[in-house]
């Protein structure tokens, strides 16, 4: 299995409960929030990939062969690396929508 394969397959599962935790929410207004608030966790955690990856790599605490790569790189970190971090930001928050309680009158009543 490539790791574009792999990624794939764990970003198209953190959709799922992306989608059905942010249908818990009351309304619309809230929804936007929290998909505003999943975009800004995604990009930081995007920019934090990119950063830490290439300092990894370059201090060759790891490498990735040409094998099982698509060969597109940000900086010295396959495109493929990326995939993890956009999956958490989708799937953590929408699992704990999923596994949590939400009182009645929502968040502050």
């Amino acid at each position: 299995m490539t790791y574009s394969a792999l990624g794939a397959a764990l970003v198209a599962l953190a959709v799922w409960p992306a989608v059905v935790g942010a249908r818990r929410l009351p309304d619309g207004r809230e929804r936007s929030r929290h998909w505003a608030a999943v975009a800004a966790a995604g990009g930081a955690l995007v920019v934090l990939t990119a950063v830490f990856d290439n300092v990894m790599i370059a201090a060759e605490l790891y490498e990735y062969g040409d094998v099982g790569t698509s060969g597109i790189r940000v900086g010295l970190a396959p495109i493929e690396d990326f995939a993890y971090p956009v999956a958490c930001a989708l799937g953590v928050p929408g699992l704990w929508l999923i596994f949590t309680r939400r009182p009645a009158g929502g968040i502050d009543g």
